[in-house]
């Protein structure tokens, strides 16, 4: 299986307190060894600012060292780039994340089906959610 990792597991994965943590961090040991886990750049970044911010320089470490050192980061190419915005101009809502289309973009075009997200708009583009999504 190959699954995408998206910014909302990586977040509640890293954050014991956040209520999604256990039910995370049970699918992430269980699909981390014997899956092909990616995620893109964007995320990435994305994640790097959201847990130096909220959590601390600590929680930066342990996510470039110990999470996403397990996974293939790709970069997120011009055309996706292109493509995800044009969705989220063309959707016109300002609740549609654009690093979210780039990512729906990212697995599309690598046949990526399954997600390990906590963003119901992963669910919404028809995409396979573990743990489930819940926000």
């Amino acid at each position: 299986m190959t699954g995408f990792v998206d910014t909302s597991a990586l977040m509640a994965l890293l954050d014991a307190g956040d209520p999604r943590h256990d039910a995370t961090l049970a699918t992430w040991d269980s699909i981390a060894e014997k899956a092909d886990l990616l995620t893109s750049n964007y995320v990435a970044v994305e994640s790097f600012a959201l847990a130096q911010r909220r959590i601390g320089i600590g929680a930066l470490r342990t996510l470039s060292a110990d999470i996403l050192s397990a996974m293939e980061i790709v970069f997120v190419t011009p055309d996706e780039y292109a493509a995800a915005l044009a969705t989220v101009l063309a959707a016109n809502r300002r609740r549609l994340s654009y690093v979210d289309c780039s990512s729906f973009e990212v697995m599309r075009r690598r046949g990526v089906r399954n997600a390990l997200a906590l963003d119901r708009d992963f669910a919404r583009q028809g995409f396979q959610v573990l743990p489930a999504a819940t926000g």
